[in-house]
């Protein structure tokens, strides 16, 4: 058995697509889809972790929330690494590329009360929404209207998972005990 490894495609570059989106404008969506890649699997690990560690009065929605919201966003991260592949390019994927490329930072291996979870989880979820939305202008100021269109679909999520953080935080939710 032969233990040779052939390379198919280096990291960073961008082959010719059957979309036949120039490989420039082709680059440049790659770019800016791999920034949104790595931060939906660094929420998705964040919010795993909450899922993992929360506790408290509402402990069970909780938990059953952070699980269905880091379910959510490691499906975003699939369809952003599939058309990553379909335009020509290679999706990061190792934890040093994800954490380099990521616009929000990881919040680190310490467990925090319900409530600054929360509010660390929303805060990303706003960075990200940032990011998408701008990435859907650039999409379609190069002409590639279906990327622009998943990450609309992916946008609405996003937003949808703010607003009910948002709800969680209301003033008497989440209290601390002391």
């Amino acid at each position: 058995m032969s233990r040779q490894q052939q390379v198919r495609q280096r990291a960073g570059t961008i082959e010719k697509n059957a979309i036949r989106l120039d490989i420039d404008k082709a680059e440049l969506v790659v770019e800016a889809l791999n920034i949104d890649l790595a931060a939906m699997y660094v929420l998705y690990h964040q919010l795993r972790k909450h899922h993992w560690n929360g506790s408290g009065p509402q402990y069970r929605e909780l938990h059953l929330f952070w699980g269905e919201a880091a379910e959510e966003a490691e499906y975003s991260a699939d369809e952003i690494a599939e058309r990553i592949q379909a335009l020509g390019g290679v999706p990061v994927s190792g934890p040093a590329m994800l954490e380099h490329h990521s616009p929000i930072p990881f919040e680190g291996e310490d467990v925090y009360d319900a409530r600054t979870s929360m509010k660390n989880d929303l805060e990303a979820y706003g960075d990200i929404i940032e990011s998408v939305s701008s990435h859907i202008d650039l999409s379609e100021s190069v002409g590639d209207h279906a990327t622009g269109e998943i990450l609309r679909e992916r946008l609405v999520k996003l937003e949808e998972f703010a607003h009910e953080m948002d709800h969680f935080l209301a003033h008497d939710s989440l209290t601390l005990w002391e």
